[in-house]
């Protein structure tokens, strides 16, 4: 299944006669469909007035297309010269025979209607043309035709948004062996500074250096567990898989796409809140920077 974006734009034209070419007067009607993104379905009608009725038929066509996304629906009439240039029906003329004789028995000296006057009467006496099912079917297609847009428009964020998943790989594995090197330097330092003390205190010293050496591992052993990230990269790893398996997956997952770039936030920050080093800082503000581009793409997606 497809992963769809919220943003796309469309637009249809049906004529009257390719739904009911027994219609006598031939009108076009026009269907345009603008999207962009939004948290719920939100759907704007911009309608003549003849076609007010049609308002919960259209919008049943839309949201059984979509469920997310500021949409904006626009009909227009195209009523063009093909709709002055149909030939009159024989019927018609017919019709309008009769009436002359009618008119002449009546009125001998009344003059005979021209062509001009009898292609006015043909075209003035044509039943009305009814748009309502022209309306729909160009709203059909208006609505296929923005699905198929917003369809290219996911394929290109998807696109996106793996490349930074792998970038948020890369940068988790990166910060994976820095912290045992971390970890060491400051038992280093811890030992080094034990061992100053002893110096220092000399023979007055009750402590034994074993004893201090002891002490010294102990607060590197309490430090390593202050900064402690491996929790956090399991759990930003397992939220890199979730949202690799729902893009692959596709169908509506923006919502929970947008849930995952919380976690991820989360855990970046708790990254960096137990930063003890350069490199680990370095890395958190380059998760974050990811995140957030990712975050932007998310925002578009169905």
């Amino acid at each position: 299944m497809a992963v769809y974006s919220m943003t796309g734009y469309a637009s249809a034209t049906v004529s009257s006669l390719q739904v009911a070419p027994q219609q006598v007067q031939a009108a076009a009607v026009n269907v345009e469909l603008r999207s962009v993104n939004s948290r719920f379905l939100d759907l704007v009608l911009r309608l003549p007035d003849e076609y007010r009725a049609l308002e919960p038929a259209l919008r049943e066509v839309v949201s059984a297309a979509f469920k997310r996304g500021k949409i904006e629906l626009r009909v227009s009439n195209e009523r063009g010269a093909d709709a002055t240039q149909l030939p009159p029906q024989v019927e018609q003329l017919q019709q309008l025979s009769q009436i002359q004789r009618l008119v002449q028995d009546s009125l001998p000296k009344a003059a005979p209607l021209s062509v001009y006057e009898a292609l006015q009467w043909c075209r003035t006496s044509a039943p009305p043309v009814v748009l309502d099912e022209t309306v729909l079917a160009a709203a059909r297609q208006s609505v296929e035709r923005l699905r198929e847009a917003r369809g290219r428009e996911g394929d290109r964020l998807v696109s996106i948004l793996m490349e930074r998943v792998e970038r948020l790989r890369a940068l988790a594995l990166q910060a994976a062996p820095v912290l045992p090197q971390v970890v060491a330097r400051q038992q280093q330092r811890f030992l080094e500074r034990w061992n100053e003390a002893l110096v220092s205190a000399g023979a007055n010293s009750a402590a034994t250096p074993q004893a201090l050496a002891e002490r010294a591992m102990a607060e590197a052993a309490a430090f390593a567990l202050r900064i402690d990230v491996a929790e956090e990269l399991s759990r930003l790893g397992a939220h890199l898989d979730e949202i690799t398996r729902l893009l692959r997956a596709g169908g509506e997952v923006g919502k929970r796409l947008d849930f995952l770039i919380q976690e991820l936030h989360r855990e970046a920050n708790t990254l960096g809140s137990k930063s003890a080093a350069l490199e680990l800082t370095q890395i958190s503000v380059e998760m974050k920077v990811a995140i957030e581009q990712l975050r932007e793409q998310v925002q578009n997606i169905e």
